[in-house]
């Protein structure tokens, strides 16, 4: 891989930033506030190319790959409308459907996903299960030439917002103990499936649902892939999903220290800027640093994808969501600390930022299960859990 981005790639990081700084974080505060999505900014990136950059050609996206696609979430989330959704439809979603879908269903779904007037939330997430994704009970079973669906899925982002859900279950002969998920897509009208919104502090356009699955009758073609090749599939959906959480971080994590230094340059203290203060400089530098070496793990993690290397991607990809991850919280911390009281008003548009970034260290995985993944697979520890 090269260090030096292509001039295709730089000219893509400049039309997406100047895209995005059309609408920009008050855009997305006003939305978020009014309780609506972010509708106008969502379908003008579908048009623009945007959502579709990582879609074969020939199903309508740029043909390119995960790296581009999570060029196109850094540079929204530094502008301030970073976009949620693009982490599970087109990270998570279009790549399974692109990897292991039938023609059929390539030409069903990926066109409208790439375009973005077609989204599908992902569930994966259950109340006794958690990281621990063996213990998943949401369960599909044969009725002649159907599918019959029976769970609960917790903290699925955008449901509302979304066509069909991804839903990891398991075949009923997995209930052995052996872990072999099956995925389908289950449209959001289906009968039997009930959505419910979970009352979240968080402050973001995209709300987080319990999803209830009560006999959920779907067609044979709903399975993505193989019911015995479940775990592989799911994989394959999951690194991208780390990359993507990467991008988002680091995005903010920009913005963020973008606002401080322009504010460490402006304030003016004892006839001197606060910036020309190594107290205020010197942890600005470092969240500078910081943020540039997860950027660096996220594209080394991007390009493995992208090469094929899924085993190499994934230790990389989880390295690059803990660095972006540690990197964005501190950079916002220190943001809000650089503009002091300032930092806590509504006008400077920092403090919203502790509340958003903080979901970096969480989710789409804990930083503790990525320690624990590094630890086994990385140091070759004896797996603790």
């Amino acid at each position: 891989m090269s260090f030096i981005e292509s001039p295709e790639r730089v000219a893509l990081r400049k039309s997406v930033a100047d895209f995005a700084a059309s609408y920009g974080s008050d855009y997305v505060r006003d939305k978020t506030d009014a309780g609506e999505h972010l509708t106008e900014l969502w379908l003008e990136a579908g048009k623009l190319g945007f959502l579709g950059v990582n879609t074969p050609e020939e199903y309508g996206g740029g043909g390119a790959g995960i790296y581009e696609l999570s060029l196109v979430l850094e540079e929204m989330s530094a502008a301030g409308a970073g976009l949620l959704m693009m982490v599970v439809s087109q990270g998570i979603n279009a790549t399974i459907i692109g990897r292991f879908g039938t023609e059929e269903q390539k030409r069903r779904w990926l066109p409208g996903i790439a375009a973005g007037t077609f989204n599908m939330a992902f569930g994966i997430t259950e109340p006794d299960a958690g990281s621990n994704s063996h213990r998943i009970t949401t369960t599909g079973s044969r009725d002649g030439g159907d599918w019959i669906l029976n769970g609960r899925k917790v903290f699925i982002s955008a449901v509302d917002q979304a066509d069909a859900v991804l839903v990891v279950g398991r075949t009923e002969d997995a209930k052995t103990g052996k872990l072999r998920p099956a995925l389908f897509v289950v449209p959001t009208d289906a009968p039997g499936f009930v959505y419910q919104p979970i009352d979240m502090e968080l402050r973001i356009p995209d709300r987080q649902f319990t999803l209830f699955l009560d006999d959920v009758r779907l067609p044979a073609d709903a399975l993505v892939g193989s019911a015995d090749a479940g775990l592989m599939q799911l994989f394959a959906g999951l690194n991208p999903e780390r990359i993507m959480g990467a991008a988002s971080a680091v995005g903010i994590g920009r913005l963020a220290l973008g606002r401080a230094v322009d504010y460490a340059k402006q304030r003016s203290v004892w006839g001197a800027p606060i910036g020309t203060h190594q107290g205020i400089a010197h942890p600005l530098a470092q969240n500078k640093i910081e943020l540039e070496l997860a950027k660096l793990m996220m594209q080394k993690a991007a390009t493995l994808y992208d090469s094929g290397d899924d085993m190499g991607a994934a230790e990389a990809a989880n390295m690059a969501k803990y660095a972006a991850a540690e990197a964005a919280v501190r950079a916002v911390d220190q943001a809000v600390h650089t503009l002091g009281g300032n930092g806590l008003s509504a006008e400077y548009g920092v403090a919203r930022l502790l509340n958003i970034v903080r979901i970096s260290r969480i989710a789409p995985v804990s930083r503790e299960m990525i320690l624990n993944f590094v630890a086994q697979f990385g140091l070759g520890l004896p797996k603790s859990y």
